[in-house]
Order: C-alpha cells, then structure tokens, then sequence
C-alpha cells in the first residue's frame, strides 16, 4: 500500500521541494497546506499515514496543530520540521505528541527515511538528542510522586525494554543488549504501547523519566564503544 503524507509549510518553494524528494521514492503527498490551521484540517479529511508539520506557520504553529490532531484521534503521525535546532521545539514536539523530529536541511535520503520509519511506527530520535533533551528538561519527580500503576502491569524483561528505549536505543541495540532477537524487541515494545497506552516510543521515552523510572544522567551502552572493546 502506498505511504501517503500531507506537507505543511508556509513557503511553497519548500512543501514543493519535499513534495519532489518524496514523490521520486514512491510516496504521495495527498495534500499540502500552508499554515497550521489548514494543516489540522486537511489530516483530518485525508487521514495521511504522516503528516510533515513546520514548527513555525501563520494562523497556527507547528506545535499546536500536533496537540490538536492527537488529542483529535486523528491516525495520521507527525514528523515536525524545522530550521531552527533548538531543544526547546524538541522537547516541546515530543510533549504535543510529535513521533519524530528534522531540520530542514536533512540529506534527502534521510527525509524519506524518516517518513518512513515515522510511519512504522518507530520514533525519529538520536540517542545524543533524547538523551541531551532529558538531561535538559525532565526533571526527577518530588518523593512520593504517582507512578502509572499501568507501569505494574509491565512484565520484568518489558521494564528492562521500556528503560532501554527511554536512554535512547533502537530495537537493534535493545536486541543486542538483551541478546534476544529483533522480532522479540518490536513485540515487547508493542505490548509496552499497548498495556501503557501510549501513541509511540517519544511518549515512552517521556514517561520514562517524568515518573523516574530512568533518571536523567543514565546512558545506555554506546554501540561504537562497545564495537571498540570487542563486545557484540
């Protein structure tokens, strides 16, 4: 089935720069809007598998035509776009229910990967960002905060999963840690979203360290250095 996505810029020389780029790798834009409003409404008529929103745009930003469509139920995932690399938009994307975020200026092949990858359901963050992005901005919550008791319906090996997810690392990484296979990583990462009831692995990685589960500091292994010392 054909991936389709809806671009939302308010520069039309950029929606037809991606609207090119995706098109010659077999992806439809099914349309293109140029501010948030127009952008909200649009998803909703042509329920995208993605939809590519500008953090800054008249009418309505980037931000809140993502709150607006997930708190509408809309199936459509958002990849937020910007030229402006400041954390304050990442974290605040990740917060309004973003699954992944760009720089305009990515290479090509990196654009139609990450609307790919957005559309499996996977979430576009680097382990460098997410972690950076905590240390920033999660602070630990105060002593006898609420945890989720969702959390206690997690089995032990979904724990260590979810911990693993939230430092930053990919099914690849998780697999290799826990020396299990990748298809076992997806399915243990599927109960997590489905028993926590959480859209995608950004919002894992927020209630990870927003109820202390992962404090912000921990690092997962850094598969260069584990490659260094000879470690699989």
């Amino acid at each position: 089935m054909t991936l389709r996505v809806v671009i939302a810029d308010d520069q039309e020389l950029v929606r037809s720069g991606f609207r090119l780029i995706l098109e010659s790798h077999g992806i439809e834009v099914a349309g293109e809007a140029g501010d948030g409003r127009a952008a909200v409404r649009l998803a909703r008529e042509l329920r995208p598998d993605v939809c590519l929103l500008d953090i800054r745009m008249p009418e309505l930003d980037g931000l809140e035509a993502t709150r607006r469509l997930v708190r509408s139920g809309a199936p459509s995932k958002v990849l937020v776009l910007t030229t402006f690399d400041v954390d304050d938009y990442v974290y605040e994307a990740m917060k309004a229910g973003a699954s992944g975020f760009l720089l305009k200026d990515v290479p090509r092949e990196q654009l139609v990967a990450g609307v790919r990858a957005i559309a499996d359901g996977d979430a576009l963050l680097a382990p460098a960002i997410t972690r950076r992005l905590i240390e920033q901005f999660v602070r630990r919550p105060p002593p006898g905060a609420r945890v989720p008791p969702e959390l206690e319906e997690l089995s032990e090996r979904e724990l260590d999963v979810l911990r693993l997810v939230a430092r930053g690392l990919s099914n690849r990484e998780i697999a290799e840690q826990l020396i299990v296979s990748h298809a076992t990583v997806k399915t243990h990462v599927a109960h997590i979203l489905q028993k926590l009831r959480l859209r995608d692995r950004v919002q894992i990685v927020v209630l990870a360290y927003e109820t202390g589960l992962v404090e912000p500091g921990e690092r997962g292994p850094d598969p260069d250095e584990q490659r260094s010392a000879g470690r699989p």
